[in-house]
């Protein structure tokens, strides 16, 4: 039995929504009965983190409430830490849409993802496209399905993408311009998956991203 935990849901991505898109995704192997998702709150994470749960998805930005003047934070230094030991020891992490925005770009976390949100423009047509790799028998890497591309109204989050030290297997595109939607790498003895794509219902729900979901979170988990 693989064992999930997740912590999703901010100030511009209802709790709700993102439940839904993330639970549509896992439905058939929620319904095998060979893995279960659990919910924590980010005052919890340190604790659930004890129970080494097979993967974690974080779909969160780290900021409590973003439209006040000097909008507070929640990952605090030992919160962190217990991230980054979960992950160095062995866990899978999925840092999903906004679980990659608002972090300090100088932090430990960012370290560990490799990659940030910077910015979107207003929402328009974003397409996602696979990127092809030779890493088929390696396992060090997330290999995408050259099948899972589409294209949606969406936020085209542009990124920092240390693509030196990762593996990129999602671009996008927009009239805005070119930016990455995905990129994997080991971390210690873990995995780390960060895919940008998606902020809108209509989108988490398409079968490619449902598909592109699962997928990555079977490959951040050993499933």
């Amino acid at each position: 039995m693989h064992k999930l935990l997740a912590v999703v849901g901010d100030y511009y991505h209802p709790e709700a929504v993102v439940k839904e898109g993330l639970e549509e995704s896992l439905a058939s192997w929620l319904a095998s009965g060979n893995v279960s998702l659990a919910y924590t709150t980010v005052d919890r994470l340190t604790t659930a983190l004890r129970d080494k749960p097979d993967a974690v998805i974080l779909f969160k930005d780290d900021k409590i409430n973003p439209a006040d003047e000097n909008p507070a934070h929640w990952l605090d230094s030992e919160t962190e830490q217990a991230m980054l030991q979960y992950v160095y020891e062995g866990g899978g992490w999925f840092s999903w849409h906004s679980g990659l925005a608002s972090y300090p770009e100088d932090g430990a976390y960012i370290s560990m993802t490799r990659g940030y949100f910077k910015y979107h423009p207003e929402q328009k047509p974003v397409r996602f496209e696979p990127v092809a790799s030779d890493f088929s028998g390696s396992t060090d890497h997330f290999v995408i399905n050259p099948a899972l591309g589409f294209e949606s109204v969406e936020e085209h989050y542009f990124v920092y993408c240390d693509e030196a030290n990762t593996h990129v297997f999602m671009r996008t595109f927009s009239e805005d311009g070119e930016s990455i939607g995905g990129w994997s790498h080991p971390y210690g003895k873990g995995r780390v998956c960060c895919l940008t794509p998606a902020h809108n219902l209509h989108s988490l729900i398409l079968s490619e991203m449902k598909q592109l979901v699962e997928a990555c979170i079977r490959w951040c988990a050993r499933a």
